[in-house]
């Protein structure tokens, strides 16, 4: 019989028809699944570009004096690599991890909004796009084409026109704010899948903890980035049509901007790191062997860091000039907001005490995530007494504390959930022997590299400078930075090859082969286009665990 006339599948066809067809599948898809792993694989992309702009910049504050990059080629790469971590590695993997979880751990077929979702990644994708274009879009005054040169804050007034000439601020607006759209329906769909998708017999409390994070997450997400839009619509007008928002000489404010970029950009940190919270109350259960500690005040936390997230903004600005008063308030909001945080931590930490711990690669990158994740928040309550920020302001203890919290917390949390999850999106393992070399090599050079920043910053060495005299007492901290740089990139090249080897070569992982509890498991690896032949009826927060146990059901217990 003719391959065309074969009922049992899709013709067997050769040449390069399959792989054209192949693609013509994953561009046109809705499917959820596919999306995850669209945006996840575009993050890890941008984070191997990220890293190389980052490595550029160690090479040039390696020694002092160097010269290896002007200073407008330094400013390019630290805006490009700033922006680029924040808007195009984090919000995509996030959402992306999300994206093929939320449906499979709720027992639905899909998103609310499966249209919508595919055209919220093309949103993403096509401003990540504009962005980069700007290198291609004309030579600049630096030759590195027109690329932004404004950081990854962009403050006004000095991205006006007066100030910044030629196309790259507006490429950095329209960039971001394409992209920014494109998150901000992903997050609405996220939202309107988890509160109205829900198979039967999960309440909002049945739900699994990243499913709880994932919705906090969202809604900080639908208040936030809209202020940031708002602010980018502004300075565009601005710059191309001559209004005066910013520019303080013709009324407008110089501070304006900086409390509407802020109102998003610190609660942005809780956009990125709460869901590195949910992958590690989902993983530090399931190798513990206990249900997680305290699951309703693992629930209370998440809603209090999403509320308390919007009132700390100004902890931005206390050196602009606000009244002893306004800083009182806002330290004060930073600090309360490491209560929730706090018990989130001696809940997993209480989670892991007694329990029967399994050190596979995914623990041990959410142990790592603990041990990172606690140095970044003590540096933050330093950052948030009003004396001491006044101090460290602008200097690299700024920097130390931030990539503590976004590389030693999210990042960590990240490939704690790719080793986890990896089996269940390709139905292979990932190579346990190069993710624990892995692991220890990136902890180690993670901590050479922005451990010594928190001490060059004490010094007085100010960020976003491209080079230093030899005079300053901050030499010895740069260069171990920067061997610290060479350490890290060992460990990603392992990653990488553990990444390509496990898709075509990993042994096969079956459908839960972790053990775990949570309904994505009970669905074969990978899972199929439907999720689940039957709509699932869950009676506990561990559904696979009354599966496995129907002598002792979970439910027994709540």
């Amino acid at each position: 019989m003719s391959t065309l006339e074969n009922p049992a599948g899709p013709p067997a066809l050769t040449g390069p028809v399959p792989f054209l067809f192949k693609l013509h599948q994953w561009v046109t898809t809705t499917d959820h699944k596919r999306l995850g792993v669209m945006y996840v694989t575009c993050g890890i992309v941008y984070l191997i570009i990220a890293g190389l702009e980052a490595t550029l910049m160690r090479w040039q504050l390696a020694w002092p004096g160097q010269e290896v990059l002007t200073p407008g080629e330094f400013n390019r790469l630290f805006t490009m690599h700033g922006t680029t971590m924040v808007f195009f590695v984090g919000m995509p993997v996030l959402f992306g991890t999300a994206n093929f979880l939320i449906p499979l751990m709720i027992g639905a077929r899909d998103l609310a909004f499966p249209r919508l979702n595919a055209f919220g990644f093309w949103l993403f994708l096509f401003g990540s796009f504009l962005l980069y274009f700007s290198y291609f879009g004309g030579q600049g005054l630096y030759g590195m084409g027109s690329a932004p040169d404004v950081g990854w804050f962009a403050y006004a007034p000095l991205t006006e026109r007066t100030f910044s000439r030629g196309h790259s601020t507006d490429y950095w607006i329209l960039g971001v704010f394409v992209a920014s759209l494109g998150s901000t329906m992903t997050a609405i769909n996220l939202i309107a899948t988890i509160l109205g998708m829900r198979c039967r017999g999960m309440t909002l409390m049945k739900m699994p903890l990243l499913a709880w994070m994932i919705l906090v997450d969202c809604f900080i997400v639908v208040v936030c980035l809209p202020p940031l839009a708002a602010a980018q619509i502004m300075l565009i007008f601005d710059r191309l049509l001559g209004a005066h928002f910013f520019d303080a000489q013709a009324g407008g404010s110089a501070l304006l901007w900086q409390n509407m970029f802020w109102f998003f950009g610190h609660p942005e940190v809780y956009i990125l790191i709460l869901p590195g919270f949910a992958f590690i109350s989902e993983i530090v259960p399931v190798f513990s062997r206990k249900v997680i500690f305290g699951y309703p005040l693992m629930v209370a936390a998440s809603v209090a860091i999403g509320f308390i997230s919007l009132g700390v903004w100004a902890h931005h600005m206390f050196t602009v000039g606000l009244s002893p008063m306004l800083n009182a308030i806002f330290m004060g909001s930073t600090m309360l907001v490491g209560v929730p945080t706090g018990i989130k931590m001696f809940n997993w930490t209480a989670t892991m005490i007694g329990g029967k711990i399994r050190f596979d690669t995914p623990m041990l990158y959410s142990t790592g995530f603990l041990c990172q994740f606690l140095l970044a928040g003590l540096t933050g309550i330093w950052l948030a007494t009003v004396p001491f920020d006044w101090a460290a302001s602008d200097s690299y203890f700024v920097v130390g504390h931030f990539h503590y919290v976004l590389f030693g917390g999210l990042l960590f949390a990240i490939f704690a959930a790719i080793f986890y999850w990896f089996p269940k999106v390709t139905g292979r393992m990932m190579n346990e022997s190069l993710g624990k070399w892995q692991f220890w090599i990136l902890i180690i050079g993670f901590n050479l590299t922005f451990g010594p920043m928190h001490v060059s910053g004490l010094l007085g060495m100010p960020r976003r400078v491209y080079t230093y005299e030899a005079d300053r007492g901050w030499e010895i901290w740069n260069l171990i930075s920067s061997l610290g740089v060479i350490v890290q990139l060992v460990g990603f090249a392992l990653f990488a090859m553990n990444l390509l080897y496990s898709i075509f070569k990993g042994r096969r992982a079956g459908d839960d082969p972790w053990d775990a509890w949570t309904l994505e498991w009970s669905t074969t690896s990978p899972p199929p286009a439907y999720n689940f032949a039957d709509d699932p009826v869950v009676h506990s927060r561990r559904p696979l665990w009354d599966l496995k146990h129907p002598e002792d059901p979970d439910w027994k217990y709540e």
